[in-house]
């Protein structure tokens, strides 16, 4: 009676140990797909992302006005050294006042990866010409001085967020 049992649960065994081993091939056969297309997705031919010829045009268009104002730092220099609150306004309000818009242009144009530290840098640099501007307001040469220099120190870390073509087109390099 054992015996005859034992017949009729092998092909019971036998069907269900080929379903476990297709589920198990089929297993095996996605795993091999998905490596072998992730393996091909054609990352390792990709260029690195680079500026389109026009955004690096609008970069360096921008960063010639940037680097005008950043030009004039001697003048502002004397005028802060000299005490001269009204002309220290002046020159922040109007030749120098365009830099944040410039820099806001410059920061769209760049890669997405260099924007936060370019925002960073700008905003920083922004912040510096409001302290000026507030230290020149309030007649206080100590402050003055203070803020010029942050807004010396601020060009020149804005201009290193530059892409080196730009500094190279404009002798920045």
């Amino acid at each position: 009676m054992v015996f005859a049992q034992i017949p009729a649960a092998i092909p019971a065994a036998i069907s269900a140990l080929a379903q476990q081993l297709r589920r198990l091939a089929a297993l095996g056969l996605a795993l091999a797909l998905c490596l072998g297309l992730a393996a091909c997705d054609g990352s390792q031919g990709k260029k690195p992302p680079s500026i389109s010829p026009e955004d690096m045009a609008l970069i360096e268009r921008q960063a010639e006005g940037f680097l005008a104002a950043r030009n004039r730092l001697p003048e502002l220099a004397a005028l802060v050294n000299d005490r001269n609150w009204v002309f220290t306004a002046n020159l922040i309000h109007g030749p120098m006042q365009e830099v944040g818009r410039e820099m806001s242009y410059i920061n769209q144009r760049l890669l997405p990866a260099d924007r936060p530290e370019a925002e960073k840098r700008a905003s920083a640099l922004k912040t510096a010409f409001a302290q000026l501007d507030e230290a020149a307001k309030l007649q206080d040469g100590d402050k003055l001085r203070k803020a010029y220099i942050k807004v010396a120190s601020g060009f020149g870390l804005y201009a290193q967020v530059l892409p080196a073509q730009v500094q190279q087109d404009l002798k920045q390099a």
